[in-house]
């Protein structure tokens, strides 16, 4: 009995000698210090610079629907026929274009970040029903993305979008922009109409669609240097013209765009989409 108790004694002190050098020979974890990554600040482009890039062609439609034979040559100029604008969609997808976002363009302007090969933004003024019905649709069909500079005073009216359908064209991966209240002369505006023509626009359509709105586009394409700082003020990141002159001192907030009118062939659009943007 007495040799037992010894060995189990000695059985019990070595079990604890070992657990005692198993203890001593574990390593207290090294604590590692985070490597903070350095943020590399990108330098914006100035004015030279970004009028000196190449031009992204920047195609603009208004009305699509068939031409009827009372219609002036001005309203001939702002609108394309259902059977033109898809074969127009058809033709720049089989020749390899690829639709860009505003915020993409405002990257290689400002940034130089490489565009996707053959780029053209097509955009979409007045908040017209067809627009929705018709251009949408056909673009779908290639994969092509469209931006939609939305009029707030007919949303919802006769022969125009409703909130829904913006709110789906925004959901769908389109960019929805604003365009005015009213529609009126931007060379015009003073005192209130800035905040009635500006920032009304874009807090509505920010709550149609849930997503920040940054671009613009001027009634008309006319603009004038008492514009730009309001835009700027109101949230505006850039701004489209038509194929005017761009600014000198602020070519982000005049971009130029061309419309396509009914009298164009689809090899007059290419033609022009060549010889328009340099």
């Amino acid at each position: 009995m007495k040799n037992i108790s010894i060995s189990f004694v000695m059985l019990l002190f070595l079990v604890v000698g070992c657990q005692s050098e198993a203890k001593k020979d574990k390593t207290e974890p090294v604590a590692v210090k985070p490597v903070k990554k350095e943020v590399v600040k990108k330098t914006m482009a100035d004015a030279a610079t970004i009028l000196a890039k190449k031009e992204v062609p920047v195609l603009c439609y208004h009305h699509i629907k068939n031409i009827q034979p009372g219609d002036s040559e001005y309203k001939r100029a702002y609108t394309v026929t259902p059977e033109a604008f898809a074969e127009q969609m058809k033709t720049l997808s089989e020749n390899g274009f690829h639709t860009i976002s505003p915020d993409q363009l405002y990257d290689y302007l400002a940034y130089d970040v490489p565009l996707p090969a053959k780029p053209v933004m097509l955009t979409f003024d007045d908040t017209n029903l067809q627009q929705y019905t018709v251009g949408a649709a056909e673009m779908k069909k290639y994969g092509f993305k469209g931006v939609f500079f939305i009029m707030t005073v007919s949303i919802n009216r006769p022969n125009y979008m409703t909130k829904e359908m913006i709110k789906e064209l925004a959901d769908d991966g389109h960019e929805i922009a604003a365009h005015t209240w009213d529609h009126h002369m931007v060379t015009k505006y003073s005192g209130e109409d800035w905040n009635l023509q500006f920032a009304k626009p874009k807090k509505k359509l920010e709550d149609i669609t849930g997503k920040p709105l940054k671009h613009f586009a001027y009634p008309f394409g006319l603009w004038n240097q008492a514009a730009i700082p309001q835009l700027k003020e109101k949230g505006y990141k850039m701004a489209f013209i038509l194929a005017t002159k761009r600014d000198t001192l602020d070519p982000l907030y005049t971009v130029r765009r061309i419309l396509v009118p009914s009298s164009w062939s689809t090899a007059g659009m290419l033609k022009a989409m060549e010889s328009s943007f340099h």
